[in-house]
């Protein structure tokens, strides 16, 4: 598949299947991540794959967004060893997750996996529901599964503005 395909194609899936993905196209989307590039190399990321009964369950009590999605990837990171940039305002954590993040996503879709960002849940509830270690700061979810029969994505998914509205060139 081609890049532009891939990102063409991909939406965020709302409804999932029964099939669970294989663990060659798991441990493909997971290397995606790992090489993902990271401020300084500090690959500060925390990748925590939910697939058990219990997991999931955590999963769902803070969350509404899994959309039975048979795995679940929280990404994390670790908030002690980021790279503070000029300034001392921001760090790299939360982008460095991003970019990590968004690495997975486009290997599941070149893989023909399904998948859907989600972050509309507190951070520190599911940390706290999931036992995770107090330095780690979630960024977000990616539900990872092959879509329901009949899925496909929102009526708005192709709508974009055009350059000239989000690019300014100086």
């Amino acid at each position: 598949m081609q890049f532009a395909d891939v990102i063409r194609d991909r939406y965020s899936c709302k409804k999932f299947g029964d099939k669970a993905i294989s663990k060659e196209e798991l441990d493909a989307i997971l290397e995606a991540g790992r090489i993902a590039p990271t401020a300084k190399n500090l690959q500060e990321q925390r990748v925590y794959v939910l697939e058990s009964d219990e997991a999931l369950a955590r999963f769902d009590e803070i969350c509404p967004c899994r959309y039975g999605a048979p795995t679940v990837l929280l990404v994390a990171f670790d908030s002690t060893n980021v790279f503070t940039y000029p300034g001392g305002v921001r760090d790299s954590g939360i982008e460095d997750a991003s970019i990590v993040s968004t690495h997975m996503l486009l290997a599941a879709q070149s893989l023909g996996v399904d998948s859907c960002w989600v972050n509309f849940f507190d951070p520190q509830k599911m940390a706290e529901a999931l036992e995770l270690p107090s330095n780690e700061v979630i960024l977000m979810a990616l539900d990872l599964g092959h879509a329901a029969e009949g899925t496909g994505p929102l009526p708005n998914h192709t709508s974009r503005k055009p350059l000239s509205e989000t690019v300014i060139r100086r």
